[in-house]
């Protein structure tokens, strides 16, 4: 029998690929969080739609609301008066669309619940190379978190943060994906639209690159593509 594994499925394309990633290995409990983004109803679909495709059981899905992010805002991804901005190709400094400290919150949800269910690992599709301003996303955050988790839980919890993805490249992922046949077609990326991708937000300006850079057609709608060089 395999163990268990909790992964955290945003609905994104590099939430989707780890998933698929961990389904070579573990059994999958898949959690979502709703944290007031402008997104949210879009996500959760995709949510659903990839935790149909990996035939999660009931019993295997946890939705948490956390709205109180929302509340703090600080974010262009939670707070409508923050602008989301087009695509940074070469931006240094974090980018508007910072949740603070969000992956801290998601984790602390997924450490309760794996403590209770008995999984042995929580997947993350954390990518350094795409939000190098994301401190939440840098391997020496998650080699800090699993201390923490060493420290915090029951001796016999034995439960640890994977990240597969973090030193990989867009493009790279997007490979992965295929090979494994994550549901890809099912995933959602876009910052700002919930009927057809914008295609001019960071988040789509990076996967659209990445699918170009693999050599393969993204299958979700855009409104507008960019060709990039």
């Amino acid at each position: 029998m395999k163990d268990l594994a909790i992964v955290l499925v945003s609905g994104g394309m590099d939430s989707c690929v780890t998933a698929a990633l961990a389904h070579t290995q573990y059994e999958l409990a898949l959690l979502h969080v709703n944290y007031g983004q402008r997104t949210e109803s879009r996500e959760l679909k995709a949510f659903h739609d990839i935790a149909s495709y990996f035939q999660i059981p009931k019993e295997g899905i946890l939705i948490s609301n956390i709205d109180y992010l929302s509340k703090i805002g600080g974010s262009s991804l939670t707070d409508p008066r923050i602008k989301v901005q087009d695509a940074q190709v070469t931006a240094g400094e974090i980018p508007a669309s910072y949740v603070p400290f969000r992956n801290t919150h998601l984790l602390a949800i997924a450490v309760s619940w794996g403590e209770v269910i008995g999984a042995r690992k929580i997947f993350i599709g954390a990518v350094e190379q795409d939000n190098p301003g994301y401190p939440d996303c840098r391997p020496v955050y998650y080699e800090a978190f699993n201390k923490l988790i060493k420290a915090g839980t029951k001796p016999t919890t034995a439960l640890e943060v994977e990240t597969p993805l973090i030193d990989k490249k867009k493009s790279e992922i997007v490979k992965i994906g295929i090979s494994l046949g994550a549901p890809l077609h099912l995933s959602w990326s876009c910052y700002k639209n919930t009927e057809k991708a914008c295609g001019q937000c960071h988040s789509c300006f990076l996967r659209l690159k990445a699918f170009q850079e693999a050599g393969v057609k993204d299958p979700i709608p855009y409104d507008k593509t960019e060709t990039f060089h």
